[in-house]
Formats: C-alpha cells, sequence, structure tokens
C-alpha cells in the first residue's frame, strides 16, 4: 500500500484515470480532434477577447461581458483538455492527490463563474431590452465590474464550499476514477466512509443550484421575449435575433451540468461524455455562434480586415 497521508488519513496517494477508450486507434483519432478542438477554443475565444478590447465600437457592457465569458471558456477547458489529450496516447494514466483535488477545485470555480456569467449576461440584455433608456445607467462601467468580480467570488465559493468536504474525507480502498479528470461526486464514490450523507452537499451546490439557474434563465428570456412582443405588437423577430445566441449558449452549457450534477453518483459512465461537451464542444462553438448571430462582431472583423490590409498596404508604398 502507498504511505499514509497525513492529512486525513489516506492511504491513496495518486487516482488511476481510466480515459474515454482502450483502444490505440480511437485513441490516436481522439487525440487529434481534441487537439483541434483546443486549439479551436484558444484561438476562437482569445480572438473575440482581442476583437472587444481594440474595436471601440465594442466597448459596451454586452461585449464587455462577452469578452469575460470567452476568457472563462479558455481557463475552464485548459483545466482538463490538455491533460486527457496528453493521457490519451499514455498506458497508465495517473494523477496525484493534490493535483486531483487541486483540479476538481479549478474545474468548479471556472464552472461556477461561468453559471453566474450566463446570469449577468441575461440581466445585462434584460436591462437593454426592457429598460432601454435606463441601460447605460444600470449597466454602467463600475457595474460590470463590480458585476465580474461577483462571478469569480461566487465561483471559488461555489468550488470551495465543496472542496472543505472531501478534502478531509478518507480514501484507503480503490483510486480508480472511471473518467479522463478528477470530479467531486466520483472522487467521493471511492471514499472509505460513508458517501451517502455528502450526496446532499453535492446535489445542493451543484445540482440544485444548476437546475434552478437553468430554469429561472429560461423564464427570464420568456419574460423578455413577452415584454417585447407586447410593445412591438407582435413583432419578435428583433428580441429572437438578440436573445437567440445566448439561449443557445445556455442550454449547451446547462445541459450536461444538469445531467452529471442533478443524480451526484453516477452509476454509468455516461457523464464523462457529458463532461466533453462542457469542457471541449461548447467552448469551442461559443466563439462561432456569438460570430454567426451577431452583426456588431462581424462588422468588426471586417474593420479589422480593413485595416489590416490599410497597414500592409502602407509598408510597402513606405518602403
Amino acid at each position: 500500500l502507498p504511505a499514509m497521508d497525513g492529512l486525513n488519513g489516506s492511504v491513496v496517494s495518486e487516482f488511476v484515470l481510466l480515459g474515454l477508450s482502450g483502444s490505440w486507434e480511437t485513441n490516436v483519432t481522439l487525440t487529434l480532434t481534441f487537439s483541434l478542438l483546443y486549439l479551436g477554443i484558444i484561438l476562437g475565444n482569445l480572438f473575440i477577447v482581442f476583437l472587444v478590447i481594440v474595436d471601440s465600437h465594442l466597448h459596451s457592457p454586452m461585449y464587455f461581458l462577452l469578452a469575460n465569458l470567452s476568457f472563462n471558456d479558455v481557463g475552464l477547458s485548459s483545466t482538463t483538455v490538455p491533460r486527457m489529450i496528453s493521457d490519451l496516447l499514455k498506458e497508465h494514466r495517473v494523477i496525484s492527490f493534490q493535483s486531483c483535488m487541486i483540479q476538481t477545485c479549478f474545474i468548479h470555480a471556472m464552472g461556477g463563474t461561468e453559471l453566474v456569467l450566463l446570469i449577468t449576461m441575461a440581466f445585462d440584455r434584460y436591462a437593454a431590452i426592457c429598460k432601454p433608456l435606463h441601460y447605460l445607467t444600470i449597466m454602467s462601467p463600475k457595474t460590470c465590474v463590480l458585476l465580474i468580480v461577483m462571478s469569480w467570488v461566487m465561483g471559488v465559493i461555489h468550488a470551495m464550499s465543496q472542496f472543505t468536504f472531501v478534502i478531509n474525507l478518507p480514501f484507503c480502498g480503490p483510486n480508480e476514477i472511471d473518467s479522463f479528470c478528477c470530479d467531486f461526486p466520483r472522487i467521493i464514490q471511492l471514499a472509505c466512509s460513508d458517501a451517502v450523507k455528502f450526496e446532499f452537499v453535492v446535489t445542493a451546490n451543484s445540482g440544485l443550484l444548476t437546475t434552478g439557474t437553468f430554469f429561472l434563465l429560461l423564464l427570464s428570456y420568456v419574460f423578455i421575449l413577452v415584454t417585447v412582443w407586447k410593445r412591438s405588437s407582435g413583432d419578435l423577430s428583433k428580441a429572437l435575433g438578440t436573445l437567440s445566441a445566448h439561449i443557445t449558449v445556455v442550454v449547451l452549457f446547462f445541459t450536461p451540468c444538469i445531467f452529471i450534477y442533478l443524480w451526484p453518483f453516477p452509476t454509468s459512465s455516461v457523464d464523462k461524455y457529458m463532461f466533453i461537451v462542457d469542457f471541449a464542444i461548447t467552448p469551442a462553438l461559443n466563439p462561432v455562434i456569438y460570430t454567426l448571430r451577431n452583426k456588431d462582431i462581424k462588422l468588426a472583423i471586417q474593420r479589422l480586415s480593413k485595416r489590416g490590409h490599410h497597414d500592409r498596404f502602407c509598408r510597402l508604398v513606405y518602403c
């Protein structure tokens, strides 16, 4: 047996990640696929952050929040995807106890931050559509910064409230995690003590919080659509055009979370494939969704392209 850990009486000093597949050919294909996805996540999301910074036309609350969402998506993906890619071609996928706990904390801190960011973006759309005359007052620069800080604080609180329960659990038996990353429900299943009492903690903190927030967001979007419908005599096209990207992102992010955390102690390995949606697919799709469905972003890209052509022309002339 491994050496006894003095912190919590555990004899487990590392965990074995079973990953996604045992087939070498499948793992090679997955490595290439996830490498391309991760490259798309990095380039796509950082491009949106860069675009919002350099284009003065995008210096508004909506795009400030969007840039922060993109930045958070990069962080959320980086907690799991690079390690998953490197582990796919390894025969022994081992993660230390400390690294496993750190990864879990970052996953929930980033995930909790994204949850609050999506709520903040919904509030921003409510203010813009339902309170247009007071929008700039409601969403002042100071308010936007406070909302971002609150998002990060809430994300950290969300992660630490579960971490304090898990870190002191004793681990003395099996150490295999049927996933490509660490997460609270999977870790608690391996604890020596009775994990049933911790089920409520995970369900209340992640499951019910995520589910409740999801339905509140959907209700807020319905309220906005009804408000616009009443004001515009049945014309919903403008509101739908504005909200469609937000609704799509909310559904993509929350659906896997609800599936994973509403029943926090899974009996099958389906949840690890749900993780892929949140960590790889959704962050890769977000830049595409906001780019294809947003005229301001398209115009900003055109302006950036024209500026690039103009700069090259000037260099040629001066040369």
